[in-house]
């Protein structure tokens, strides 16, 4: 089972590195690919990308502060895009936040190089792993053993981190405004999909009625919570389609109502 890693600079691309060595590692049976090590010498180099991704099952963009707006990641990750569903399609946010991420990147799920976070990935691939996936338990106990080994890794490279211009001017408010409205309505398109598909059975006996976690959106809201801390804290007690769903909603509508107090004002 193919994982596609894609990167571009040096910094990204030693991170990837170690990315594939420590997938390899912990999931024997999944066959992580980077250009810079699995690339044959006179293999023709855009050809044999194409190819790799095409049989790909599960994509990981690793992002940078220098690179996450570069052409080649984008097209990388829209190739990704094409062939896989959105939750098979990861970005590895090296020296970045959730919040530092615009679209169309801000589309896929976002891996930290945290443990609960790297141990979500790896959870990601085992899942695509079919008959060949590691039990519970036991990924459990590799994902321990090789930890260490990555993260000693992963911060030698970070200590190598380029500087990188931060002046960089600040976003407008139409511009912040456009991207929630363009999330806002690919999420909405999403879930009248899943809605059509699966009746409201989504919320099952066990989980929490809409209206109190709505409730509880909104009041995370209002202490300043982005999407991200409030997918985490609502795991489980709703669906993640849900709640970033109404989670934009609601930051859509209260971005609205401020822009129209500053044109009152």
């Amino acid at each position: 089972m193919k994982v596609f890693i894609s990167w571009s600079g040096k910094f990204s691309k030693d991170c990837a590195e170690i990315l594939r060595d420590w997938i390899k590692c912990t999931l024997q049976a999944s066959e992580p690919w980077v250009s810079s090590k699995d690339i044959d010498k006179g293999s023709l180099w855009f050809s044999e990308i194409s190819d790799q991704l095409k049989d790909t099952e599960v994509g990981i963009v690793c992002l940078t502060k220098d690179n996450k707006e570069k052409p080649w990641i984008l097209f990388e990750s829209g190739a990704l895009a094409k062939g896989l569903s959105a939750n098979r399609v990861c970005t590895f946010l090296i020296n970045l936040k959730a919040s530092d991420i615009d679209n169309p990147l801000a589309q896929f799920n976002h891996t930290t190089p945290d443990a609960e976070s790297m141990k979500e990935l790896l959870t990601t691939i085992n899942k695509e792993l079919g008959d060949k996936a590691l039990d519970g338990q036991i990924l459990d106990q590799v994902f321990k053993t090789y930890w260490p080994t990555f993260e000693n890794q992963f911060n030698k490279v970070i200590k190598s981190e380029p500087k990188v211009n931060e002046d960089s001017p600040a976003r407008s408010k139409d511009d912040i405004l456009e991207e929630i409205l363009y999330t806002t309505r690919t999420m909405d398109k999403r879930i009248r999909s899943l809605e059509r598909k699966k009746d409201n059975r989504t919320f099952r006996s066990n989980r929490f009625p809409k209206d109190e976690v709505m409730r509880m959106i909104e009041e995370m809201i209002e202490v300043g919570l982005d999407p991200d801390e409030i997918s985490n804290n609502l795991k489980g007690i709703a669906p993640t389609s849900f709640i970033m769903y109404y989670t934009m909603k609601l930051q859509e509508r209260k971005l609205m109502e401020r822009e129209k107090r500053d044109e009152n004002a």
